[in-house]
């Protein structure tokens, strides 16, 4: 059971292995972009590459669902990034129960987006935890853990990318000692939870009162989706990358806006914005964006 591409390395792994895939469980096709066009998620076009049944019921709480499930046998359900909590009746299908493949440390960062998270909130070190699957979010006895070190350069893209692969490996490994019995199972501290849940929108606004580092750590951990943004015009700005600088000024205020390079004030310093993109146009780098388009110095962004 998987929708995006954060599956994807997990179930490649899976068919290259000894065990059988029976079939894949995914979220319904859905329309993106401006033209609305319907677009299967990657595990779907995975699958039907390698003649993997699909199926991708709107509800999975239902007796239809269940039964078209149970047709398949199978001892074993692996999930990476499926994006519904399970149900009792199919927690308890297979006997050697449901494995998730979450992509942070549990009990840190339970929920829908902890790769975000974790960048957001400036951590050093994330992880990948497969999990025993229970009626929770994210709560299961924890299997496995491997961390992984999130370096300066990485966005929430590219960290998930890592992870994902690391995911992969680790699930294998997981069945491995599930099929020789020295599969551990450590109960979660649920006093040491915290939570990343699904991003919205206006988790992307950018407070240009925070530190350069938080704020910076906001542009990394929003990509690709809502991105971290700031207004002008009465327009809204998106900063895709940027670059931690020194400088003091007025949070917001556009300190230099010359030669390719765009420095704004922060409540401790300033950031010098290296990718960007106004409403209805597309991103550019800095440079490019300056050349057609001027913003003066001492404008205050945000406003």
């Amino acid at each position: 059971m998987g929708t995006p591409g954060f599956a994807v390395p997990t179930l490649i792994a899976l068919i290259e292995s000894e065990h059988d895939v029976v079939s894949v469980v995914t979220k319904p096709d859905t329309p993106k972009g401006r033209g609305r066009r319907v677009i299967p998620p990657p595990i779907k076009t995975l699958a039907i590459d390698h003649n993997i049944p699909v199926l991708q019921p709107e509800k999975i709480k239902t007796e239809e669902f269940h039964n078209e499930l149970k047709v398949y046998n199978p001892d074993i359900i692996c999930v990476a990034a499926y994006g519904k909590i399970l149900p009792k009746n199919i927690l308890g299908l297979p006997p050697n129960g449901c494995i998730n493949v979450h992509g942070s440390l549990l009990p840190k960062y339970r929920g829908a987006a902890p790769v975000n998270w974790a960048i957001i909130r400036g951590e050093e070190i994330t992880g990948i935890t497969t999990m025993m699957m229970d009626e929770g979010m994210d709560t299961g006895d924890i299997l496995l853990q491997r961390e992984v070190k999130i370096e300066v350069e990485d966005d929430a893209e590219s960290l998930s990318e890592k992870l994902s692969i690391v995911g992969a490996e680790l699930l294998i490994e997981t069945i491995r000692l599930q099929t020789q019995g020295m599969l551990p199972r450590i109960p979660q501290d649920h006093s040491k939870a915290t939570y990343a849940p699904m991003l919205k929108k206006e988790d992307g606004m950018i407070d240009w009162r925070k530190s350069s580092e938080d704020i910076n750590n906001l542009i990394r951990g929003t990509l690709p989706w809502p991105g971290a943004y700031t207004t002008i015009y009465g327009k809204n700005l998106k900063l895709h990358q940027a670059k931690i600088s020194s400088g003091k000024g007025n949070p917001g205020e556009v300190m230099v806006s010359e030669s390719g390079t765009l420095r704004v004030a922060t409540g401790d310093g300033a950031l010098d914005i290296r990718e960007i993109q106004m409403e209805g146009a597309k991103k550019l780098p800095i440079q490019a964006f300056l050349t057609g388009r001027k913003i003066p110095e001492g404008t205050i962004l945000g406003k």
